[in-house]
């Protein structure tokens, strides 16, 4: 998969044993592949619909297929391992645009989503029956179409005693909500807001970087607290979930309204509290009683925003993936994995109190 900070492709192989929620997981090896240059300014050149063209979404469609196929054959290579003993490949593909909240064109109402990287290519090139396009069963369904991690979330994380928060922080926030002894239907996730998106691309106006690598930057900065109010009363984060947000609400345009407003290391550090208090807010409003946050994604890496987080949840223990056994950087490809499993089995994925879909759902279309 590549997420919204389009930093790379991330691939994990797993072997997978059952389905649902007494799944056993177990990776195998788990690599981050990154985008040439021109394959990611070309991904954010289709995130500006000024600079987007119907050509280039059906050109870079395939060409993403291409560079998935890549990867996935590029992680067999490395692990050892050839096409012909791999059952399956599961892909969420490049977010090119997300709006789940239904508009009227030509006359009709409608939410949609769009994944690029065509499973097709996939399947073509590897050989290998390939699962792609998760999200757009449930926002059929009158869904959000996101969050979706917390399938994987709810099978591997719930527990008998601690309400646990499980907070991804990727190009954006998000969370999942698992009281303790709960069921499916007991479980609750949603979009919090900016996650690293903000920050970086701030570090990458300001100081030519992609990312605040260690939160150095932020560190060196100081908080400026008028603007963190500022931000703190954005519209999204009252808004009641389910909800999810990306890079049309907290892209490069929300960056550039932050330009002038302060020194550039005061912005990042700013940016990296924001985050940091909107999770914490969106605890507060929304969930219940939280006694642990496991954090992943690469936030999970920004010392800073760490503390900042912990900072913003008293008595509440923050810990990262690792602490409950799981590969911070391979979760999400791990949980396309899943999905890709569990829809070949016939299995639902969605998470109506995550999405709002209207019903549990097969997620994914297969490529034979």
């Amino acid at each position: 998969m590549s997420g919204t900070s389009v930093d790379g492709v991330d691939a994990a192989l797993v072997r997978i044993r059952g389905g649902g929620p007494g799944v056993q997981i177990h990776l195998v090896h788990f690599a981050t592949y990154p985008f040439e240059p021109a394959v990611r300014d070309e991904i954010f050149r289709l995130f500006r619909p000024e600079s987007s063209d119907v050509v280039s979404v059906c050109q870079m469609n395939f060409v993403l297929g291409e560079v998935f196929a890549d990867a996935a054959l590029r992680l067999m290579q490395d692990a050892g391992v050839e096409p012909a003993e791999v059952d399956l490949i599961g892909s969420h593909g490049q977010t090119a645009w997300h709006e789940p909240v239904p508009v009227r064109r030509a006359g009709v109402e409608s939410a949609s989503t769009l994944q690029i990287g065509d499973p097709a290519v996939i399947a073509a090139r590897t050989g290998v029956v390939t699962v792609g396009d998760f999200r757009v069963r449930d926002v059929a369904g009158g869904g959000q179409g996101a969050p979706l991690v917390p399938y994987l979330d709810f099978c591997l994380l719930r527990g008998d005693r601690l309400n646990r928060a499980v907070q991804n922080i990727g190009g954006i926030g998000n969370v999942t909500y698992l009281p303790a002894c709960c069921d499916l239907e007991d479980v609750r996730a949603f979009d919090t807001g900016p996650g690293n998106m903000l920050i970086d691309a701030l570090t990458s106006h300001f100081f030519g970087r992609p990312y605040d690598e260690g939160g150095a930057i932020a560190a060196g900065g100081q908080v400026l607290s008028d603007l963190l109010a500022e931000l703190m009363a954005h519209p999204y984060l009252a808004l009641e979930p389910p909800k999810s947000t990306g890079r049309e609400l907290f892209g490069v345009q929300f960056a550039a309204g932050l330009h002038g407003r302060g020194d550039p290391a005061d912005l990042v550090a700013t940016a990296t509290a924001f985050t940091a208090h909107a999770i914490a807010d969106a605890y507060r409003r929304f969930l219940g009683p939280v006694d642990e946050v496991v954090v992943g994604g690469g936030g999970a890496r920004n010392p800073t925003l760490m503390r900042m987080l912990a900072a913003a949840l008293p008595g509440v223990r923050v810990v990262d993936h690792e602490a409950v056994g799981i590969n911070s950087d391979a979760k999400e490809a791990i949980a396309f994995a899943l999905l890709a499993n569990d829809c070949i089995l016939g299995l639902p994925t969605n998470v109506p109190g995550a999405t709002g879909c209207r019903e549990r759902a097969v997620l994914g279309k297969i490529c034979l």
